[in-house]
């Protein structure tokens, strides 16, 4: 299987490192594809820096990977696994691993991740995807994350199927301190919440606005990613795309048009 690695902190992560040696030693046909600088945020938004309609791209080898086709690219983490469907970087890959991300993605949140949304993204394109995370602002316990990540990888190969996401969060703590891994549903909130100070309502719109993000308290009556995460569990919840039609009632909205020719 060819595996494309990306992800949304960029080309010089420690966590992508490890995400393309973990394929390497499963394995894979292994191609890194990733951000030439961090685009973390940047959910499945598909742009990128251009020169007179070029992408710009270059080689950037991983010091203990020479041997492995890595680029760094200028464009968002969606955009690069969008392109690489089609073949901009040879065969199109039939699984996306996204990460090891630096910090959570946990809850209703994941809808701002890049490291989800390119992981989205593949899936939207018919292939395998597996996101990763692991938790902390600054995350030290590499050595959990590639216990836990191994793991993945092998369900991926194993059970997972083209059009889904499974998306991977680990605690950042000692392997002697890891409960394990377990699936979950996601949390209502991501680990962080923006809140918008108080605005002197003098009708100028046109000073910044102030916006500070704070930790979410959780609510710990229900098992979600979040949840147990902070009780030493790494998690697993599979995403699938989500634009399914929802049954509802679109009567009173129709209406045709006299005027219009069209049948």
């Amino acid at each position: 299987m060819k595996a494309l690695i990306v992800n949304d902190d960029g080309i010089d992560s420690p966590g992508l490192a490890l995400l393309a040696r973990l394929a390497v030693e499963a394995g894979f046909d292994v191609q890194v594809a990733a951000p030439h600088v961090e685009r973390s945020g940047a959910s499945a938004s598909l742009t990128a820096l251009q020169d007179e309609g070029k992408l710009l791209l270059s080689r950037r080898p991983l010091d203990d990977l020479p041997e492995v086709e890595s680029y760094a690219v200028e464009a968002s983490p969606a955009l690069i696994t969008f392109l690489a469907s089609y073949g901009a970087f040879g065969t199109a890959p039939d699984i996306v691993l996204s990460g090891i991300n630096l910090g959570p993605n946990t809850g209703h949140a994941i809808l701002h991740s890049g490291t989800v949304g390119a992981a989205l993204t593949a899936a939207t394109h018919g292939a395998r995807a597996v996101a990763l995370s692991l938790n902390g602002t600054a995350p030290s316990q590499w050595e959990t994350a590639e216990l836990v990540a191994r793991r993945a990888l092998e369900w991926a190969v194993e059970h997972s199927r083209p059009g889904a996401v499974l998306n991977v969060n680990i605690p950042d703590i000692p392997v002697h301190e890891l409960r394990g891994l377990r699936s979950a549903p996601l949390a209502e909130f991501g680990a962080v919440q923006a809140e918008i100070g108080e605005v002197e309502d003098d009708g100028d719109i046109s000073r910044a606005l102030p916006v500070t993000f704070r930790a979410v308290e959780l609510d710990e009556s229900h098992d979600s990613d979040a949840v147990l995460v902070c009780r030493g569990w790494a998690t697993a919840t599979v995403l699938t795309m989500p634009f399914q039609v929802a049954e509802a009632d679109l009567g009173t909205l129709e209406f045709a048009h006299s005027g219009s020719s069209r049948k």
